[in-house]
């Protein structure tokens, strides 16, 4: 028998109020974070979002191809905003050693920077709208958990395909 025949109409109800909850969290806070970070920086959450990878990368840089399933878009989408993060000055691309057709891109000075301010606004706009409304071990529980649920998720077919 299947675990969820068992369930009584509260579990049913509780799932829905934990994922309603979970995505006005989300919407309140994405919202309210792509404000401040265009106010703030100047970048949107995908180019904060691709600095960020970069900047943990170091000096070497990631693939374009590395940034996608990192960010959670497609090759499209981070392909535009490395472009226009490139035609800011904010990163580069240069050949991969050793592999004559592949790129890797990286933060430049002014990436860095940019990538500075930003994170600033990010950790302002993170702790008032969803840190500070927790006790420090809520916010344990929190990164506790939700790392569990995306660690335990499956691979989306279409990203396995493309790194394939």
């Amino acid at each position: 028998m299947d675990r969820h025949d068992d369930m009584d109409p509260h579990d049913e109800q509780s799932c829905a109020r934990a994922w309603s909850a979970l995505s006005a969290v989300h919407a309140l806070v994405s919202e309210r974070l792509a404000a401040a970070l265009e106010a703030g920086s100047g970048l949107t959450i995908t180019e904060f979002g691709v600095l960020l990878r970069l900047g943990a990368a170091g000096p070497a840089g990631m693939r374009p191809g590395a940034l996608c399933p990192a960010i959670r878009l497609t090759q499209p989408s981070v392909s535009r905003a490395v472009a226009r993060l490139e035609r800011q000055g904010r990163v580069c691309r240069a050949g991969a050693p050793g592999d004559g057709r592949g790129v890797l891109v990286s933060l430049t000075p002014a990436g860095r920077a940019a990538l500075a301010q930003a994170s600033a606004v990010h950790d302002r706009t993170i702790r008032a709208l969803l840190l500070d409304q927790l006790t420090p071990d809520e916010q344990d529980l929190l990164t506790r958990a939700l790392t569990r649920v995306i660690s335990g998720a499956p691979e989306e077919p279409h990203l396995a395909k493309e790194r394939s």
